[in-house]
């Protein structure tokens, strides 16, 4: 859908945003011996309709697949540990959705404040030319759940090699989301996650290119290294072979053996200098 029809139809919205006190409710956030259990519940009227999740130290443990009706773990450490059954949720769900309407008609339909997103791009390894890797959007503090992210490479959409999170709950009654994109990177591809959301004006983009240094192979270094130190051996071999063969006679003063050296009265005066004694 083009941006224009989609902000006819924002204009037109009823409610746009979370209602019900169902995102971290005082009994949906536990401590257990230093470890933190979240539970996040949402309903809105536009899509997604609604969401049901736990976290667990802020990494996300499993959500419930309102259209499937099934939960959908995102941990699998925790797949044999607890057990979860995903009707618990959808009833939640249901339960909060009635209770979306009542307060939409006491509220005289008054529309909630669109908070705009904070966009960060960058990679999740080192970058090295020509290597595998993935290309991180992290979508920050929006509200509401609303999004529309797409990932640009030289300007061209990109579909393949992308996969995204679920709206998970930020500070404030606010939400983050994480965008991925696998991708093998050149000195000539850029790329740019394109954001749109409620509380934007205009679409936000964010640029990233390769400017990390390019890592040399190990092999690389091994074979300069390697290099070094046979200049360096060639040069103390040489050094030595040169002081082995002057001859004698090539050092000043010395004329034929110089094992014993004499110096006569006839060399002192001779000698320049000698004037000063």
């Amino acid at each position: 859908m083009p941006p224009e029809d989609r902000r006819s139809q924002t204009s037109v919205m009823i409610l746009k945003a979370i209602t019900l006190a169902a995102l971290l409710s005082p009994h949906g956030t536990g401590a257990i011996r230093g470890h933190v259990s979240t539970y996040a519940e949402f309903v809105q009227t536009h899509r997604p309709t609604g969401q049901y999740m736990f976290e667990f130290d802020e990494d996300e443990q499993f959500y419930v697949d309102l259209d499937k009706k099934e939960t959908v773990w995102h941990l699998p450490e925790f797949i044999h540990a607890f057990d979860y059954d995903a009707r618990r949720g959808i009833a939640d769900i249901v339960m909060a959705k009635k209770n979306l309407n009542t307060m939409i008609q006491r509220s005289n339909y008054t529309r909630a404040a669109s908070e705009p997103p904070e966009v960060t791009v960058f990679p999740k390894e080192t970058v090295e030319l020509g290597q595998p890797n993935t290309l991180i959007c992290h979508v920050d503090k929006f509200f509401p759940p609303v999004l529309n992210v797409t990932w640009l490479r030289n300007g061209q959409m990109v579909t393949k090699g992308v996969a995204e999170t679920i709206f998970l709950p930020s500070t404030e009654f606010r939400f983050h989301k994480f965008y991925y994109l696998t991708f093998l990177p050149t000195a000539e591809d850029v790329y740019d996650c394109w954001v749109e959301h409620w509380g934007l004006e205009q679409p936000l983009l964010r640029h990233w290119e390769a400017q990390e240094p390019i890592h040399v192979p190990e092999t690389m270094e091994t074979v300069v290294c390697a290099l070094g130190l046979v200049m360096g051996l060639a040069g103390i071999i040489t050094g030595t072979i040169i002081l082995k063969t002057r001859r004698p006679d090539s050092i000043h003063g010395c004329k034929g053996p110089c094992d014993k050296l004499s110096v006569t009265e006839e060399d002192i005066e001779e000698t320049p200098g000698s004037g000063l004694l």
